[in-house]
């Protein structure tokens, strides 16, 4: 949505929107993130302050007057939050039941059961599956934190090597992270750009399927003989499944966990066999299919699916939603002053500026919207806040594109937000500590696996851009 203050920001503007008007722009947008990236690296300043120092920078730079700067910013963050504040908190309330009940040490188990039985051949591929399905409902360093136990327990008793074993989890959580919706940088993009979230599933699945399986098993074997270590001594954290006398049963949790996948997916399919709007079946699974319904349905399944079957009271489940609601305050914050930093992009003209531009560039617009977003990851350390702000620039050039391609312009900037984790990312020491491994180590495995997750799903997208 454009903010009404465009025009007023526009006339604001030392200059026209010229060559001369579009070098001050551009000028001023280099300033701005630059701003944003000096904040969050050398000052160490919170993403949030951040983004709202740096979007009420770029309106100053760009000559705009600063009420309107800052009209545009509240209002930007305002649509954001609106758009998928609660599919965000739908998602944490979803993630934090499957975590408490068992469930996910109930998916955990039964798979690894399953694939011990191959002598461990099959134990990478098993990893790829436990922290796709965990990583669906959870964000990243919640899956992280559920998957590292297991990860030590697996390859300290079958005497694996850590990366063999670890690898592979870290990329099902990577790409479940920055391809697949109900994430908050997915989501983002997709409202940011005007996608079809259903659509972007559908495309996200085919993207993320063979990316995992190259960045994850395929490369855990060279990670193994580059970084050969074991898993380190420490104390292994207690699961939570040990202090339940029951547990969910692994159909009923992985039936729960998928549930608004499948009915996002059905929506999409329907809406893409039948295409009336009018049809009764259509007008059903576009209810049922949207993002709120979908995860508010998982939500209500799991208070007994998961909840009641580990034998929670009343007390207990609503206590559990309401912990799971605290930690999500600073990504809503982040979103929010990104969809904050994006409108004052839009409202300045800079969505036009990239349109002049791009008409004179030989780059795809694919391709465009995966470099703006590996830039800002490399400068910045943060996934979330490239693909907010790539989206943010590109938007623009998605509204001449169809219905698939605006999707695949999600998911390339989705890839490039994920490109080379290195030591101004979270996630990067976070990985560093659990395995016990030093900087350069790190970068050989976890950062290595983060540019091939990026670089693969890009040449998948592109491939898919010309079949669609």
């Amino acid at each position: 949505m454009t903010s009404p203050c465009v025009e007023i920001l526009a006339a604001g503007a030392a200059e026209p929107i010229t060559s001369a008007g579009n070098a001050r722009l551009g000028i001023a947008v280099l300033a701005g993130i630059a701003v944003i990236v000096l904040l969050i690296t050398r000052f160490k300043l919170h993403a949030f302050l951040s983004l709202t120092i740096g979007s009420l920078a770029l309106g100053a730079f760009a000559g705009a007057p600063l009420d309107k700067a800052i009209t545009s910013f509240t209002t930007g963050l305002g649509n954001t939050v609106a758009g998928v504040g609660v599919l965000i908190a739908l998602g944490a309330v979803l993630g934090k039941p499957l975590a408490d009940s068992g469930g996910a040490d109930q998916i955990v188990d039964t798979i690894l059961a399953r694939a011990g039985k191959s002598g461990g051949r099959a134990m990478p591929w098993a990893m790829v599956v436990i922290a796709s399905i965990i990583g669906l409902p959870l964000f990243f360093e919640v899956g992280i934190v559920l998957l590292i136990p297991v990860v030590l327990l697996v390859a300290k008793r079958g005497n694996y090597s850590l990366m063999r074993i670890g690898i592979p989890a870290l990329a099902g959580l990577s790409v479940m992270h920055g391809l697949i919706p109900p994430h908050p940088g997915p989501l983002v993009a997709i409202d940011a750009v005007g996608a079809n979230l259903g659509v972007t599933l559908a495309l996200g699945v085919l993207v993320a399927v063979p990316t995992v399986i190259i960045a994850g098993p395929v490369f855990s074997r060279y990670a193994a003989r580059w970084v050969d270590i074991p898993a380190p001594d420490r104390m292994v954290p207690a699961r939570p499944s040990e202090e339940l006398r029951t547990r969910p049963s692994f159909v009923a949790t992985v039936s729960t966990v998928l549930l608004p996948v499948v009915l996002m997916l059905v929506k999409a399919l329907v809406d893409i066999v039948v295409d009336d709007p009018k049809n009764h079946l259509q007008r059903v699974t576009d209810v049922i299919g949207s993002p709120l319904i979908a995860l508010l349905a998982a939500v209500l399944v799991a208070i007994f699916t998961l909840g009641r079957a580990a034998g929670f009271s009343k007390e207990r489940i609503s206590t559990t939603v309401e912990k799971s609601l605290a930690p999500i305050a600073g990504i809503l914050l982040i979103v929010g002053a990104g969809g904050g930093f994006k409108q004052t992009l839009i409202d300045v003209g800079v969505g036009q500026m990239i349109l002049d531009i791009s008409k004179d560039w030989s780059i795809p617009a694919l391709l465009l919207g995966w470099l703006i977003a590996v830039a800002i990851r490399l400068a910045t350390g943060s996934a979330t806040v490239a693909t907010i702000s790539a989206a943010g620039l590109v938007a623009p050039l998605a509204a001449d594109m169809s219905t698939g391609h605006t999707a695949l312009l999600v998911l390339a900037v989705g890839a490039g937000s994920l490109f080379f984790s290195h030591v101004n990312d979270a996630g990067f020491w976070l990985v560093k500590e659990y395995f016990g491994m030093d900087v350069g180590q790190t970068v050989k495995t976890w950062s290595v696996m983060e540019t091939i997750i990026s670089v693969v799903a890009l040449g998948f997208v592109l491939l898919l851009s010309l079949v669609i």
